[in-house]
């Protein structure tokens, strides 16, 4: 293959990428709104996924998003450690905390569910100011393909089977 072939198949894959990621990025964007819908009004979190007249390829399903806890002032959350915990400052030219208290407290309240601090030594609790329980990674949802579930999809669009239902943008010749 020379430069100048290269670079067509090149551009003409380029063109099918795009195509398709917008096409799956829509897709995923659908399905979400319908497992989203779904759960609330009946309880549905996932699907199987079947080919048109054909056997069961792959099953979607609504993941729980999950929360964290996380510093949303960090003045407030500095000040708290300097009154409570001074050992866990770090003195530079600002005044900050140590990473790896931060990340010991965040974890506990992450576990705990709430922006509360028990010492172990004490047992006080201590409300911690400048943290809250977020939303740390956002409800998704994933396609898990049966063992052969690939290789017959790509099996229906060899046979023309999918590409009109799938990726109309594909065929419709540039007709909007």
């Amino acid at each position: 293959m020379n430069l100048k072939e290269a670079a067509a198949r090149e551009a003409a894959l380029k063109t099918l990428l795009d195509t398709v990621k917008d096409a799956y990025d829509d897709a995923r964007k659908d399905t979400r709104a319908a497992l989203e819908t779904a759960a609330e009004e009946t309880g549905v979190r996932q699907v199987a996924v079947s080919l048109p007249d054909g056997p069961d390829i792959a099953t979607v399903s609504l993941s729980s998003g999950e929360a964290a806890a996380k510093v949303v002032d960090e003045e407030a959350f500095t000040a708290w450690v300097r009154d409570n915990y001074a050992t866990e400052l770090e003195r530079k030219f600002v005044t900050s905390v140590r990473q790896a208290f931060v990340d010991r407290l965040l974890k506990e309240m992450t576990a705990a569910g709430a922006a509360e601090y028990a010492d172990p030594e004490t047992g006080v609790i201590h409300d911690v100011p400048g943290v809250e329980i977020a939303p740390a990674r956002a409800r998704t949802h994933s396609v898990r393909f049966k063992k052969d579930g690939r290789q017959q999809v790509m099996q229906a669009l060899r046979e023309g089977h999918l590409i009109a239902a799938v990726l109309p943008e594909l065929t419709a010749g540039g007709a909007e």
